[in-house]
């Protein structure tokens, strides 16, 4: 991800945002010899494990094994990819983005952004004072009859948008903010003058508020900016039951969901809960229920898939009851299967919304509730529809069924084989060779070539998927010594970063390690920028992914006790582990070879190299 941006810009970047400093902003830090210690952010504890270094800008918990630089430390706490947290460390900094310095309309956009913004925040404001006043009561009466109390009402900030047309727009003009600013914030509607025709009279140009006469519900993102607002008629009549705040500059609803600032300031969730209306958001969290959200005005899209993905590790949807709901549910599992998040469904009894089942059952009620699988919910719902009265039913269900759970492994899998048995009467046997067949499909449909092959065939196991089990546990031996290696390359580059500076004084010998010693080319490349002088943290910024960040991180954070030549001596006992290795792997190649060779002289020749090499692997 760091390679989005300049290595000298994020250096800079990095300088300018203490890591110290920032973590202080989220964790109390204590000062305990070279590093400042705190209870980690992360996971709960009691004894702190959370250790911050200073010189090397890098923190590591010995606890949970989380690790990085101040760009993963704000990735985590504000559930932000690395860009989005460059951006915002960025913002703080005051530093443009690479790709703004020379860009003449940044600076109008961001004072733009930051306008409408506040038009949004003093339009929040001003709906939430309107609710507590006469022009409000029918709004106010509105929602205590759906059973909120005043807490609540403050802690999402609803209001009241008055029964006139140009109230609040009156308002923000008188507080300096103009009409084509309102405007694009989608808060101020402005029909133009349009002369007399034949048939028509002339109208005047007129300025109306977007929102007149609702219950308001601001949109809050993750960062306590409004960026919208969604509100809900209060009689009943001609006009929509709820108007929403259209795409603006600041706002996309794609991309945005009705809670996310509660949902930041929740720590360690196991779940989100994502509802279809805003009132579901609030009753829930009323009665206790954590990490609820809703989309808005929308049906669920990947973008919001993927940012509630950054909340929780499953999301589960908990729509209406009714067929209208159970259909959301179905397209949104698909989107979920797609995005490849972890989901269940929460289910509710027919006809019943999360709000009137709290209201009724409460908290200890929702907790009962069936969370079911994917696999689970797919099969209720097709049962629900099919009819098991006759043989062909049956057989058409039953089919179905498998290719909903032909994704499983056996384990799970054999549940619902029971389950298809006594609903189908179809034997244990009929039930697996249709298993088997779907899954030949599955792949067939995936490009597998011998799947393709096989379904072309009749329906039988073919032993070449024998022989490609085979080999898939072959590979696993490799993978457990590359597994090993890669930690001694790791351990080897701990040693470097102490030991890389006295090569120049001519302490460490320069043959100690060699860019050859290195297998891995991302462990290569980290060894090359250790030489030239990068900083640890510019390092961690560039692993792959999570695990490899905590690795290297506990490994470059973790104090090397010993004097030089005792370091030296770790080293040199790294480089013998990954060049035994290489040697043993080259000889593994010469005996593959030569079982397969039938050239005297190229016989001759790779059982010299054979020698050789077993020669150069002896004297490790």
């Amino acid at each position: 991800m760091a390679g989005r941006f300049p290595a000298a810009w994020l250096d800079e970047l990095r300088a300018r945002s203490d890591l110290v400093q920032t973590v202080s902003g989220y964790v109390a830090l204590k000062k305990n010899g070279k590093k400042y210690w705190g209870l980690c952010p992360f996971h709960g504890e009691k004894t702190a494990s959370f250790s911050v270094d200073a010189e090397a800008q890098l923190y590591y918990c010995f606890g949970c094994k989380a690790g990085g630089s101040v760009f993963t430390f704000i990735e985590e706490m504000e559930h932000l990819t690395f860009y989005e947290a460059v951006e915002l460390l960025a913002e703080r900094a005051h530093m443009p983005l690479p790709e703004m310095i020379e860009d003449e309309d940044y600076e109008k956009r961001r004072t733009q952004r930051e306008r409408l913004l506040n038009a949004n925040r003093e339009a929040a404001k001003f709906y939430h004072e309107t609710l507590f006043t006469p022009a409000g009561a029918a709004a106010l009466e509105y929602l205590r009859g759906r059973g909120l109390n005043d807490s609540v009402i403050r802690k999402f900030g609803l209001g009241a948008a008055p029964d006139r047309w140009d109230a609040l727009t009156k308002h923000l003009t008188e507080m300096g903010f103009s009409l084509q600013e309102l405007q694009l914030a989608n808060l101020t509607a402005i029909r133009e003058e349009e002369p007399a025709t034949e048939d028509m009279p002339a109208r005047p140009r007129r300025v109306y508020d977007v929102f007149r006469n609702r219950v308001m519900f601001p949109v809050i993102n993750q960062f306590g900016n409004v960026i919208a607002f969604s509100g809900r008629i209060l009689e009943k009549g001609g006009e929509r039951k709820y108007v929403n705040t259209s795409d603006t500059p600041v706002y996309n609803k794609r991309k945005n969901v009705f809670g996310a600032n509660l949902l930041k300031k929740e720590r360690h969730l196991d779940r989100v809960i994502l509802v279809e209306g805003n009132l579901d958001v609030v009753s829930l969290t009323q009665f206790g229920i954590r990490g609820v959200c809703a989309t808005l005005g929308t049906a669920l899209t990947p973008e919001q898939a993927q940012l509630l993905k950054r909340f929780a590790p499953v999301i589960c949807l908990a729509y209406d009851g009714d067929a209208a709901g159970q259909h959301a549910i179905l397209k949104g599992l698909d989107i979920f299967r797609e995005e490849g998040i972890p989901c269940r469904v929460i289910d509710f009894p027919a006809g019943m919304d999360p709000d009137d089942f709290i209201r009724k059952e409460g908290a200890e009620g929702f907790g009962r509730l069936p969370v079911l699988t994917p696999e689970t919910y797919r099969i209720r719902r097709l049962k629900d529809g099919s009819d098991l009265s006759t043989r062909d039913g049956k057989v058409t269900y039953a089919r179905q069924a498998v290719a909903i759970f032909a994704g499983l492994d056996p384990l799970e899998r054999d549940g619902y084989i029971k389950d298809l048995m006594v609903q189908t009467g179809f034997s244990r046997e009929v039930i697996e060779e249709q298993i088997r067949e779907e899954i030949r499909k599955q792949q067939a449909q995936a490009g597998d070539p011998w799947a393709k092959r096989d379904a072309a065939r009749s329906p039988r196991v073919d032993p070449l998927e024998a022989v490609g089990v085979e080999a898939e546990e072959a590979k696993s031996a490799p993978v457990q010594a590359k597994k090993k290696l890669s930690e001694a390359e790791l351990k080897l580059l701990r040693a470097e970063e102490l030991l890389i500076s006295l090569t120049a004084t001519g302490r460490l010998p320069e043959e100690l390690t060699q860019e050859e010693d290195f297998e891995d080319p991302d462990l290569k490349a980290i060894y090359l920028d250790l030489k030239k002088g990068a900083s640890p943290a510019s390092l961690i910024d560039q692993a792959v992914d999570g695990d490899s960040r905590s690795r290297l991180t506990r490994l470059l954070m973790t104090p090397q006790a010993g004097t030089t030549d005792e370091l030296i001596a770790m080293a040199q006992d790294c480089v013998t582990t990954i060049r035994r290795a290489g040697y043993e792997k080259k000889l593994k190649e010469i005996q593959d070879r030569l079982a397969n060779c039938k050239d005297v002289a190229e016989q001759i020749g790779l059982a010299a190299e054979f020698q050789a090499v077993s020669a150069q692997l002896k004297k490790m």
